[in-house]
């Protein structure tokens, strides 16, 4: 598998104006240096690959065409934006990709102007392009507004709020659809791509605008006249749908021929009202692995090259996610009641280990979290026990329905909240740390924190047992090791005592119970104190009797919980507290307000001092010990 090692063309490109001054013809070349590049430079680190190797030659056509920053480019999710980073200046930037203090892995307007919007989260590029385009017309300026949206990501449900209300106003909006699932067949691809420059182009548009005019005087003429021409561009195009939301649709165009995509944005250009521009791509193209297997290269760590096979030490302890898939299904082969749900994330949540053993009883319900909780709460009431497997990120978009649906209700769901706390690479917009302070204000609410992959599994099974919405949040990463044990329901809001001593009381919320008892030991072991150690295992219910017998009136009260400390249950806790007649020191050592930056998990957890060193500092500065 050779590459490219001749990159002279790609780094001739600086910005925007350096692409422009190119004659076409290079345009190929520079493709292939391009796709070389990313996936030589994202193998020591890794990265989401797939997607910015499908849209090269999409990115080069658009930045040729249009003008940025001027003219707005929204990219949905902004994963797909590598390539679109390279060709604003962001080339020798690339090495640094979801490192520490480096580029980010998606869109972020404070990295560059050509950021037009940050994103992280899936459907939201055509709401932001359509605000750019209201604004543009009510400040009366003059540029294009173009969102970049995936086909995975236009079945969210956001994009299609988007969708109905732009189609029903007259403002310039262009809407470009990737679509990288479906195959470019020679023979459909070419007539619809001459399809796609007849429509788009300023001959036809006239035509259409001046036969309206004469049809307007026949009754009835125009509506004869338009389900016409909707019966022939339905026989051999898929845009009857977008026709009927009130956008012009054009394509399919095939995303990888600059001869098809380069006439056809310029004719796009030059179009007035809502467009929608369908472009064929293949996800991963140029790095085979990639295209054989799109879901795994959707986004991963560092790979070899020459092979493609994903750099893992082998004798790695197994995920908190695997963990938890494989003992779902143990538990499913016990309970045929139990389905699994996730929101087209089943690699990512573990659930596509689930579906190998029980198909007909995971469903993948697409990017749409609103309605797969909502979902759940259907199958709950049909008497079957759902398990939403879900990023702890992702289930903010659902918000409303896990208080209207589920909680209101006391339906029996079960979320589990992979990628609880610090994410590391992915950054702010992955960040899982606002979990439990939306989630514990809300009545019925079961909320589990393991401090361990073995704990975990026995959630999971305490979980399925009770009545009522329950979440578990478990962190991104491996596990500790520990040898499996078989699941057995814990005692619901019963917090573990794991060490009793005079020194004051340190309570651990879950993912920080490791670094907390090594804290603990190194109190005691440097300065001869020692305290005693929660694992408080339930945030809710709230164990408040185990807290206050092991905590003594004038004694200091440490909380460490990876999540924010605005609404974190650290307040409940110290307020709990206070109620007993608690006056001592209180520390509460969580995420700042604030937004956490890139890097690896343990950079980011140092930088917030909720490691062992900061855990250690924060006690010791407070004059605690």
């Amino acid at each position: 598998m050779g590459y490219a090692k001749d990159m002279a063309l790609l780094s001739s490109i600086s910005s925007v104006q350096d692409l422009k001054a190119l004659d076409v013809s290079q345009f190929a070349e520079l493709s292939q240096q391009m796709r070389d590049y990313m996936i030589q430079t994202l193998a020591p680190i890794g990265g989401h690959l797939g997607a910015g190797l499908g849209v090269v030659e999409l990115s080069i056509a658009l930045h040729y065409v249009f003008d940025s920053p001027k003219d707005k480019m929204v990219w949905d999710v902004g994963h797909q934006s590598y390539p679109h980073k390279i060709l604003t200046g962001r080339l020798q930037g690339m090495p640094t990709m979801r490192q520490y203090a480096g580029l980010n892995g998606f869109t972020k307007r404070k990295e560059s102007e050509h950021d037009a919007f940050g994103a992280g989260h899936a459907s939201t590029s055509i709401s932001a392009a359509y605000g750019f385009a209201i604004g543009r017309d009510l400040q009366q300026q003059d540029n294009h507004c173009i969102a970049i949206i995936g086909d995975g990501s236009l079945g969210g449900g956001m994009a299609f709020e988007a969708l109905n209300h732009a189609g029903g106003n007259n403002n310039n909006l262009l809407v470009i659809l990737n679509d990288n699932e479906m195959s470019i067949a020679p023979n459909v691809g070419a007539m619809s791509s001459y399809l796609a420059r007849i429509i788009s182009g300023k001959s036809y548009t006239h035509a259409k605008e001046t036969a309206k005019k004469v049809l307007n005087k026949l009754p009835g003429a125009l509506d004869v006249a338009k389900r016409l021409e909707e019966h022939v561009k339905g026989m051999i195009t898929p845009g009857t749908l977008f026709e009927e939301m009130g956008f012009r649709y054009i394509g399919p165009v095939d995303g990888h021929d600059f001869d098809h995509l380069l006439p056809t944005l310029e004719n796009c250009k030059n179009l007035k009202g809502p467009t929608l521009l369908h472009v064929l791509t293949k996800k991963g193209l140029g790095y085979s692995p990639a295209e054989e297997d799109p879901e795994t290269w959707h986004g991963l760590g560092p790979y070899c090259l020459e092979s493609g096979q994903p750099k893992k030490n082998p004798n790695a302890p197994a995920t908190y996610t695997n963990v938890f898939a494989d003992t779902l299904a143990d538990l499913a082969e016990e309970d045929a009641s139990i389905v699994a749900i996730t929101a087209a994330m089943p690699g990512g949540t573990g659930l596509s280990r689930f579906a190998k053993r029980f198909p007909e009883r995971c469903i993948d319900v697409g990017i749409a979290e609103q309605h797969a909780l909502t979902f759940a709460g259907g199958l709950a009431c049909s008497g079957m026990k759902p398990v939403v497997a879900i990023y702890s990120t992702f289930l903010q978009r659902a918000y409303d329905q896990i208080i209207h649906d589920i909680c209101i209700q006391n339906l029996h769901v079960v979320m589990c909240l992979d990628r609880a706390g610090i994410v590391g690479a992915d950054g702010a917009t992955h960040t899982g740390t606002f979990d439990i302070a939306f989630l514990r204000c809300l009545p019925n609410m079961t909320i589990m924190c393991p401090k361990n992959e073995v704990e975990l599994a026995h959630m999971l099974k305490t979980a399925l047992e009770i009545s009522g919405p329950v979440a578990i949040r478990y962190p991104r990463g491996s596990g500790w090791g520990l040898t499996p044990e078989t699941p057995v329901a814990l005692p619901v809001g019963k917090a573990e005592l794991v060490q009793q001593g005079d020194a004051g009381l340190v309570i651990a919320v879950g993912t920080r119970f490791q670094d907390a008892q090594q804290a603990v030991q190194q109190l005691q072991e440097q300065h001869q104190r020692r305290f005693s150690l929660l694992n408080l295992r339930f945030v809710k219910p709230l164990d408040i009797t185990s807290i206050t017998n092991n905590l003594q009136a004038n004694q200091p009260l440490i909380v460490i919980e990876e999540g924010c400390q605005e609404g974190g249950i650290g307040e409940k806790i110290a307020v709990e507290a206070l109620k007993s007649g608690w006056s001592g020191a209180f520390v509460h050592i969580a995420m700042p307000d604030v937004f956490p930056e890139h890097g690896t998990q343990d950079e980011i957890l140092a930088d917030l001092g909720l490691d062992v060193a900061g855990i250690v500092k924060k006690v010791m500065t407070l004059g605690t010990t």
